[in-house]
């Protein structure tokens, strides 16, 4: 079966010709018709099996014979749960719209908002976009919805484990009731049924490949090594196998800093991607990537998300992921497209669990092998497949919305934060101190504990009633007087109580 028979017109044909594509994977072969059927769609598809095209050219197709946006108006919303997978599928929609009269734009956060408002004026067609951004531009009334004609939701399942529930809800209440909605996530997982059940209606359901499955084109291998050796275990291997591309993944930002610091001072090109690096700095380390600049990659697992690489040869996990299925996404990098690829663990004692975990997960033994020269110290322990099923993970909980305190600062748990639970404040002037430590005299304490809230300290001077002078916060130098005492003739507070109101 070639694409032409998939009921997709000659400009797009075109398009796809041009990418050197002539017959449509498994996932596109049955999303396709459904989706230019009108259908509300829900597809399970690994990454690398061609589901981006799979919903991206029949949404092109329907577009294609409809009314032009209007401005700030979009006809046509691909969430994606991270802004390189948000660039990568605009980068296809660009690609396959080429040839006809449609517009398309992608907005995400790390950049400038402006540009983005700014291009949204005359409107977009197909619009891709992270959720949080888009709400963003949906506050400031940048960006419209009453035209909205199609919903995607691609990498449902990692926005779930991100927290973006709460965010993707919200945007439901905004669009359309009269939709067409498709579902894109790695599984159907019972939270990827529970959210569809309010967003699909009678969906058709799209499965190509068994709940985490590794291609069979990607060689999968184990490597035990002290955590120590790990850095000039690859280094060797990189040199010695002469790879020109390869991807690496750490569990940590600062890890990939490390790791990317250590092959440069070896010789070899290599630039780290994750959240903590400017969206310039990330998109400019791909590009150079790409184009071989950089020989190495080294993401954290979230960055590395809508890394589309067309025949990367090898990927390297230089630590096991906490999540096993996280092992399936990684690997899943390689071996794309019927090409075939490498993904090589490097796994130490400590890790040993971890790699139990994938095992049972892909259900497969990973073959082991030793580099000449790195004989591990601790050894790893044997590999034993446990058959059992494993329980579905919970998704994480949604993040609260920042809201402002009392004080003037956010708090993300949408609560004023308590006295207590506020750091001491340091004072460098002469007066501060003397006042700090007359504090520590006068209430029976040892230096250092001004500022701190763990107890309350007593105040020499009660009230005859028995009631207890409460300690000020700092700034408020003077007590509370009654309210019977005219200005001017306020009682003077205790040594003590002078102390007490520095805390």
């Amino acid at each position: 079966m070639g694409f032409t028979s998939l009921g997709l017109s000659a400009p797009i044909l075109k398009a796809i010709q041009e990418k050197g594509y002539d017959t449509p994977s498994p996932i596109q072969a049955q999303a396709i018709p459904a989706v230019l059927q009108g259908k509300d769609v829900m597809a399970a598809a690994q990454t690398g099996t061609g589901k981006t095209a799979g919903f991206t050219l029949p949404i092109l197709e329907r577009l294609s014979k409809g009314q032009k946006a209007k401005p700030n108006h979009v006809r046509a919303l691909i969430l994606t749960p991270t802004r390189e997978l948000a660039a990568q599928v605009q980068e296809n929609v660009f690609m396959y719209s080429r040839h006809l009269d449609l517009t398309s734009a992608v907005v995400f956060g790390g950049v400038k908002i402006n540009p983005q408002m700014q291009r949204l004026r005359s409107g977009a067609d197909v619009l891709v976009a992270t959720p949080g951004r888009l709400m963003d531009l949906y506050n400031q009334n940048a960006v419209k919805f009453s035209q909205l004609e199609m919903l995607v939701l691609d990498e449902a399942d990692r926005m779930l484990d991100m927290g973006f529930i709460r965010d993707i809800r919200k945007i439901l209440e905004l669009l359309p009731k009269r939709r067409q909605n498709l579902l894109f996530s790695a599984t159907f997982s019972d939270e990827i049924r529970q959210l569809a059940k309010g967003l699909v209606n009678n969906p058709v359901e799209v499965s190509v490949a068994p709940a985490n499955s590794t291609a069979k084109t990607v060689e999968q291998a184990i490597y035990p090594a002290d955590a120590r050796k790990k850095g000039p275990m690859l280094a060797k291997m990189i040199q010695d196998g002469q790879w020109k591309q390869t991807l690496v993944f750490c569990r940590t930002k600062r890890g990939a800093n490390r790791l990317s610091q250590f092959l440069n001072e070896e010789g070899i090109t290599s630039a780290p991607i994750h959240g903590n690096k400017s969206q310039g700095a990330r998109t400019k380390a791909l590009a150079d990537f790409k184009s071989g600049q950089v020989r190495v990659l080294v993401a954290t697992d979230i960055a590395a998300r809508g890394i589309d690489i067309p025949q990367l040869p090898q990927v390297v996990n230089f630590e096991l992921p906490n999540i096993a299925e996280d092992y399936v996404h990684r690997i899943g990098r390689t071996g794309r497209a019927g090409e075939s690829g490498k993904a090589i663990s490097f796994v130490c004692a400590d890790e040993a669990v971890d790699l139990f975990g994938i095992e049972r997960l892909i259900q497969q033994v990973l073959p082991r092998f030793e580099l000449e020269g790195f004989k591990p110290t601790n050894a790893v322990a044997a590999s034993t497949l446990d058959s059992r099923p494993i329980k579905a993970k919970k998704p994480k909980k949604p993040k609260a919305p920042r809201t402002s305190n009392a004080n003037g600062g956010s708090n993300a748990d949408g609560g004023a934060k308590k006295l207590g639970a506020r750091k001491p404040r340091r004072f460098s002037n002469d007066s501060t101190k003397g006042n700090t430590q007359g504090a520590a005299q006068g209430n029976g304490q040892g230096k250092g504990n001004s500022g701190a809230n763990r107890s309350k300290p007593k105040a020499s001077g009660s009230s005859q009633n028995g009631e207890k002078n409460a300690p000020q916060r700092a700034g408020q130098s003077k007590p509370s007087q009654p309210r019977h005492k005219p200005a001017g003739q306020r009682r003077q507070p205790s040594q003590a109580a002078k102390a007490t109101a520095v805390n």
